[in-house]
């Protein structure tokens, strides 16, 4: 675990830690479907979404190691992808959209969950180039790079998305209201185009 040493940890928690935070099409269902259905249903889509990017994890580790030992040129230009993925994301959180939920079972919840990241190809670009920019393919193995960093998002996405149901549970509406706002919107898109601009500087060293 050399690489450990060469990750911009301050850099990457604070991407994945916005990312997830950033309101979105996942944080309005989440919110709306604990609001209709209680936690049981909200907690099912949440073991769903967590199962899901964690196959993609995996994915993700395994192809971009074949993509790097073939060609250090294109995984370096990957990284670089990485930082337009960041900037397309914060226009997402300025533009994203409302998506509300039908009430469903906690069973369903997990299904549509699973499904909806274990097919959504988003998912795999994410993990190949936003997080797959913190790693350094002189630092080690990179599969094992990926299945770590991946790793550590699944964690932060499964305690953001975890809190989203404990409070959608309770005040749906209000989060609803929240994520909609003008403000937290634009707050949103600005720092996440920050981190763009910070891992940019730091990856043109």
């Amino acid at each position: 675990m050399a690489f450990l040493g060469s990750v911009d940890w301050a850099a990457f928690l604070l991407a994945m830690v916005l990312i997830e935070l950033t309101p979105g099409p996942n944080m309005g269902w989440l919110a709306a479907l604990s609001a209709q259905a209680g936690r049981r249903a909200g907690m099912g889509a949440v073991a769903g979404i967590t199962v899901g990017l964690a196959v993609q994890v995996l994915a993700a580790a395994t192809g971009l190691s074949a993509v790097a030992a073939g060609a250090p040129v294109l995984f370096h230009a990957l990284r670089w992808a990485g930082v337009a993925y960041m900037v397309w994301l914060a226009w997402c959180a300025w533009a994203e959209s409302a998506e509300n939920a039908p009430s469903v079972g906690g069973a369903q919840s997990f299904r549509r969950g699973l499904v909806s990241n274990v097919l959504n190809p988003k998912a795999l670009v994410f993990y190949v180039v936003a997080v797959g920019q913190f790693a350094d393919p002189a630092a080690g193995p990179l599969w094992a790079q990926i299945l770590v960093l991946g790793g550590l998002h699944v964690l932060v996405a499964f305690s953001v998305h975890s809190a989203i149901v404990l409070a959608g549970a309770a005040a749906g509406d209000r989060i609803d209201r929240w994520r909609r706002a003008v403000v937290v919107r634009a707050g949103f898109a600005l720092a996440l185009l920050g981190v763009a601009i910070w891992v940019a500087v730091a990856t043109g060293r």
